[in-house]
């Protein structure tokens, strides 16, 4: 007996190729030019640069994670880095809560509807 291997539609490639295009981009903004993702911060402040880079670190690691699962096709990892990236945008939502930012909660809030979307359409495909 052959086991049939599921693939996925390309529409989920798709996306999971954006959400890796945005987390590169995003750490490459922060790396390089912050000023244009931080208007509030004051850049000149001791430890900042610190934080910049662990956060591009942390962008780079999602668009990695994102960008080879998608090359990969593979629906465990896609699923994976999906349940990454929902646990992510629930923390910052809680963040942007505390912080009183709505730009960053709203932001975070969108970005856990649209992994648990895609988490429910990818565990779908693997049936």
């Amino acid at each position: 007996m052959t086991q049939e291997k599921k693939s996925l539609p390309k529409w989920i490639l798709i996306v999971s190729g954006l959400f890796a295009l945005l987390g590169l981009m995003v750490s490459s903004s922060l790396c390089f030019s912050p000023q244009t993702v931080l208007q509030t911060v004051d850049l000149n402040a001791k430890g900042v640069d610190y934080l910049i880079y662990m956060w591009a670190a942390r962008q780079f690691a999602v668009g990695f994670i994102f960008g080879f699962a998608t090359l990969k096709k593979s629906i465990p990892m896609l699923t994976i880095a999906y349940i990454f990236f929902l646990v992510m945008n629930i923390g910052d939502f809680f963040i942007g809560i505390s912080q009183h930012d709505s730009s960053l909660y709203i932001g975070a809030g969108v970005m856990c509807i649209i992994a648990s979307t895609m988490l429910y359409f990818i565990n779908k495909q693997s049936k």
